[in-house]
């Protein structure tokens, strides 16, 4: 069964994570176009600052303190939704953390806590919200990475878990659609974004942790979610590096190797040194309501990720460069003769 979804003004939003970087972002933008949000975060406090804020400009809000790797608590966060609003139309599994360092540093313990957020966060409000929208209808959306297709050095229990969240959302998706569920499920795939990640990460490494350039406006993540809520997509790359490198990794897998293993080792290390091994988010909340980090080179606009919303446009884009490339070499092969 094909999924119909509703406009933003007429749905009630879910989102994990809703307190810093894309799902603050993602809940700022919601409440200005109309939805009803239930916003959820490890701090209540930081919630109610929040929902004060949001409800100043006229939204429904509700909150509820919740650790996604929790799967009582999530499933309390669905509840809150339907005695409050009768249910959910869109629910998004956003809330994400990393650990920088080489994979014989990094405590095997912190490597399960990763997991329990990143990708079992992932898994409890899909399998949560799958049951509730089945007979109802929407979207889940889930937020992976491009490196959910690609390596990561530095970070590797982040790229495992972020390849778990990929096969694990794929599957679902097939499933649903064995079931003719009337449920969209999209995965987005962002780039580097301009958000708090590397600075609420647990560091092992020697220096504070960086991201690896180009890095985006986290607004675009945010509108692929929102656009994503109102249309069925499978999965939506968030700037146009993270397309390139899940490209390159699957087509040229031993260029992307020599060409990372020299190059994103160093694009992650800042010449500053590292800060106390407990300032991180792994285990615990953070306390402020930051969307962007505030670096000083950020993509703002990027093309490809406009064309992503546009599939007959997309379409036709690669076909004309596909053309134009068979063009040049022939051409090429001409001159050769």
């Amino acid at each position: 069964m094909k999924s119909t979804l509703k406009k933003l003004d007429s749905q009630v939003m879910v989102i994990t994570g809703a307190t810093s970087g894309v799902g603050l972002l993602t809940a700022r933008r919601a409440a200005q176009r109309g939805a009803k949000l239930v916003l959820a975060a490890r701090s209540a406090e930081v919630l109610h600052r929040l929902a004060e804020e949001l409800r100043e400009s006229g939204a429904e809000v509700i909150t509820v303190a919740a650790d996604v790797g929790n799967l009582d608590e999530v499933k309390a966060l669905a509840q809150a939704a339907i005695e409050r609003f009768g249910g959910f139309d869109t629910w998004v599994n956003n809330a994400g953390v990393t650990v920088y360092g080489r994979h014989s540093e990094v405590p095997v313990e912190d490597q399960r806590k990763l997991f329990d957020t990143n990708y079992w966060g992932t898994v409890h409000g899909s399998l949560v919200a799958a049951a509730h929208l089945r007979e109802r209808g929407g979207a889940i959306i889930n937020i992976g990475s491009e490196a959910s297709d690609v390596p990561l050095p530095l970070q590797s229990a982040y790229a495992a878990s972020k390849h778990a969240v990929k096969g694990f959302t794929d599957s679902l998706r097939l499933e649903l659609e064995q079931e003719r569920a009337p449920i969209s499920v999209t995965l987005i795939k962002p780039a580097a974004l301009d958000t708090p990640f590397a600075a609420h990460a647990k560091n092992y490494l020697e220096v504070e942790p960086d991201l690896p350039p180009p890095v985006y406006d986290p607004e675009l993540a945010a509108e692929a979610i929102l656009y994503a809520a109102e249309h069925p997509r499978r999965d939506m790359f968030v700037g146009a590096a993270s397309k390139a490198m899940s490209s390159m990794a699957y087509h040229m897998p031993g260029v992307y190797d020599r060409v990372m293993r020299r190059f994103l080792g160093r694009a992650q290390r800042t010449n500053q040194p590292a800060g106390p091994l407990e300032n991180n988010a792994l285990y615990n909340a953070t306390n402020d309501l930051v969307d962007r980090q505030g670096r000083p080179h950020v993509v703002k606009a990027c093309a490809y990720s406009a064309s992503t919303r546009h599939p007959v446009a997309t379409g036709a884009m690669l076909i004309g460069a596909s053309l134009g490339i068979a063009a040049a070499l022939t051409m090429r092969r001409g001159r050769l003769r």
